[in-house]
């Protein structure tokens, strides 16, 4: 990378791929440390990545829009559109869609397989910084508003509002 890396996932198979201010992704193989892909498409910073459960890689990006890729061939399958500011975070559902998060502090549900964004989460006052899905498919955010928020996507409805961060909630992680 030219520039640093702020985002990583490590995929089934043992590779890596990276997401840098570069504005590119790379896949690397750990065993080799050879980089076997660069992802080019985004036009500003790669703030996130995360893999769908079909082995295809997702990256948002302070452009405003989240990209599919296929890591075999390195080509981007899909762009999704509808955040008006950077994505800071996505996560792939285990029915197949993903939710990303974003600075205009909207959670979008996604249909990757149509592109289209079925449900749009609004209720964080500021930025949102990360999204999480839990076991049951429940979403998890975390915000720049200090809150994390717990959603049912089935009624897009905010279950649950946590509250005692005296400062912005930056990652989330979901325990085993």
């Amino acid at each position: 990378h030219a520039d640093y890396v702020n985002s990583l996932w490590a995929l089934q198979d043992g590779r890596v791929v990276c997401g840098s201010r570069d504005t590119t992704l790379r896949v690397w193989n750990v065993s080799t440390g050879e980089c076997e892909q660069v992802l080019k498409g985004h036009t500003s910073t790669v703030t996130s990545v995360c893999a769908l459960q079909d082995g295809r890689v997702v990256s948002g990006s302070k452009d405003d829009n989240l990209r599919v890729w296929n890591v075999s061939t390195g080509e981007c399958e899909q762009v999704l559109e509808g955040h008006t500011n950077e994505v800071t975070s996505a996560c792939a559902l285990q029915d197949g869609r993903l939710v990303s998060g974003s600075r205009d502090k909207t959670l979008r549900v996604w249909n990757v397989s149509t592109g289209e964004c079925e449900q749009v989460l609004e209720g964080h006052s500021d930025f949102v910084n990360s999204v999480c899905s839990l076991q049951d498919g429940r979403v998890v955010s975390g915000s720049y508003d200090n809150t994390v928020r717990v959603w049912n996507l089935s009624t897009g409805e905010c279950k649950q509002l946590l509250k005692g961060h005296t400062d912005s909630v930056a990652t989330l992680s979901v325990l085993q």
